[in-house]
């Protein structure tokens, strides 16, 4: 007993230093950072040691941030209390964090004393990064806290209850460059909300109410993203400056046509799916044109401002939308474009006029998954010789025949539509194709040398019911092919060559009692055999050091013939 009242006084004195303070023992701790997320706390924790630069309380039941619960944080430059229940800010509390620079408040109640806490957000001067996304807070609140924060740079405010941008929101944060405006009602944006923000390179409007963007004049933005709005109309303002805009987000609206852009821009990636484009010619103030067919566009109004030349765009999605032709001529100054989606259309013909007679697009990647197209003609593919994916699923296209290199390259003839009698699309001589989907087709039958001389790395060929596969019918392929599906066909058995290079193979869904002859080539690293009537799979030896992958599940398997299990 004496022992211990004779230690007694030591233990207090060190419980009483700072240096040798206990930390909260359920936060994770060290010299500069600590992280007490979703440890139960409903204060503060003060008990923390100084000279902490990062905190993180996300995650808690932390109602209010009162100075007496914050002494010895003066160094903290990152707080995170996301997802807590906070409601007050107290002023006294902020006066503690001179050197704060990043303020994550986001989901909380800050709606409930938005005056003082806006009030209290006065001396938050040095704040850069600040996130008050899904508080509730409506345009005015929002606007308040806000008021007096100069050094701003990046501003959260998504998932509130915002309805409007008014004029003055941004006059005390000029130096924003990244501000979140998503998840709200906003269905109107006042007059010179923007001006003052003349560093702002990233600004995101999705999933709001806008109905339309005219004179819009942001020159020195690099990424908008108005997607998932109402918007009918976007139209940018015409000036001496070039727009800096790179990427544009206009998908999941009612666009009725291609937006007015302006001509000098850096476009790259351009987003317009999930629209009601149905023309390709740039905005017209009558609605009844929007809807012209293809051919009678030639004698469109040309009074309306010309197309922005497109000619810095790499990636242009255009799919869900309600285009019934693929004109060559639109995309006729797309010189830079890559990748191309027309997914989902109401695509039944491709088009080019003697403008486009010979024009070389240079789009690699092109998505016609789900159109009603029947025929692609031969100059179709001579048209894009830098090709090099493919999707062409859920439509009606049957691939031609073809003996030899050479044969097949005048099919289709040089028309501007496809003639009435060609019935098959031709698939040989492509020479950078690496990867087609010809999926859910209703191709009943794979005519010989099919893709004679195109050097396909990947081809589907699944969802084509009955399909009949006869000797020869992927002759060309046997140094090239790496993947192979043809699940899902109902087929009661297949021809395939010697493929040397064959390392995926999907048979599911189908009828197969034997596996396909040929295959004990192929160096087989996945094997996909679901739901057939196999009994027994033979040419298993020859895959013993390659094979990683093998589902066999739903077969008739016989357990007199399990010797390939062994191996």
């Amino acid at each position: 007993g004496c022992f211990l009242l004779w230690l007694l006084p030591s233990i207090l004195r060190a419980r009483a230093s700072p240096e040798t303070r206990p930390s909260s023992p359920l936060c994770q701790q060290s010299p500069t950072k600590v992280s007490c997320k979703g440890v139960g706390l409903r204060k503060f924790p003060k008990e923390l040691g100084q000279g902490i630069k990062y905190l993180e309380l996300s995650n808690n039941f932390i109602q209010n941030l009162s100075g007496s619960n914050m002494p010895g944080f003066g160094q903290l430059e990152y707080l995170d209390v996301c997802f807590n229940q906070l409601e007050s800010v107290s002023a006294a509390a902020l006066a503690e964090l001179p050197r704060l620079r990043s303020l994550l408040l986001g989901s909380n109640h800050l709606d409930r004393n938005y005056l003082a806490n806006g009030e209290a957000f006065h001396l938050l001067r040095n704040i850069e990064v600040l996130d008050l996304s899904v508080n509730s807070l409506e345009s005015h609140m929002a606007s308040w806290y806000i008021s007096n924060l100069t050094s701003l740079r990046v501003l959260d405010l998504s998932g509130n209850a915002m309805t409007k941008l008014l004029a003055g929101t941004f006059r005390s944060s000029p130096r924003l460059r990244q501000l979140d405006l998503s998840s709200n009602y906003i269905m109107e944006i006042q007059e010179g909300a923007f001006e003052p923000l003349e560093e702002l390179e990233v600004l995101n409007l999705a999933l709001n109410s806008l109905h339309c963007i005219s004179g819009f004049s942001l020159t020195q933005l690099q990424v908008l993203n108005l997607s998932h709005n109402a918007l009918e109309l976007f139209s940018e303002e015409e000036g001496a400056e070039p727009y800096l805009l790179r990427v544009l987000d206009l998908s999941h609206n009612r666009l009725l046509s291609f937006p007015e852009l302006p001509r000098a821009h850096d476009l790259t990636h351009l987003n317009l799916s999930n629209n009601l484009i149905a023309s390709l010619l740039p905005g017209s103030p009558h609605p009844w044109e929007f809807v012209l067919p293809y051919k009678e566009m030639q004698r469109f109004n040309r009074t309306v401002r010309p197309m922005a030349a497109l000619t810095h765009v790499a990636d242009l999605d255009l799919s869900d939308n309600r285009l019934e032709l693929f004109p060559f001529s639109f995309f006729h100054s797309l010189g830079s474009l890559h990748s191309l989606s027309l997914a989902r259309n109401c695509l039944q013909d491709v088009a080019r006029d003697s403008v486009a007679n010979g024009t070389e697009l240079s789009v690699r990647s092109l998505d016609l998954r789900s159109n009603a197209l029947r025929v692609l003609p031969r100059w179709f593919f001579d048209s894009l010789p830098h090709l090099e994916s493919m999707d062409l699923g859920s439509n009606s296209l049957q691939p031609c025949e073809s003996q030899g290199s050479d044969q097949g390259r005048d099919l289709g003839g040089d028309s501007h539509t496809s003639a009435p009698g060609d019935a098959c699309t031709p698939f040989s001589n492509v020479p950078r194709l690496k990867h087609l989907s010809l999926s859910r087709n209703n191709i009943s039958r794979l005519q010989p040398h099919a893709f004679n001389q195109t050097p396909l790395l990947s081809l589907d060929l699944s969802g084509n019911r009955d399909l009949s596969m006869p000797t020869g019918a992927l002759a060309g392929l046997e140094l090239s092919l790496q993947e192979l599906s043809l699940r899902d066909n109902q087929m009661d058995e297949a021809a395939l060559p010697c493929l040397g290079t064959l390392r995926v193979l999907d048979l599911s869904g189908n009828h197969l009692s034997l596996l396909p002859t040929g295959l004990s080539c192929s160096p087989l690293e996945s094997l996909d055999v679901r739901n057939n009537n196999l009994q027994a799979l033979g040419a298993v030896r020859s895959w013993s050091h390659s094979l990683r992958a093998v589902s066999v599940a739903g077969n008739p398997w016989s357990c007199c013939s399990l010797g390939w299990l062994d191996t």
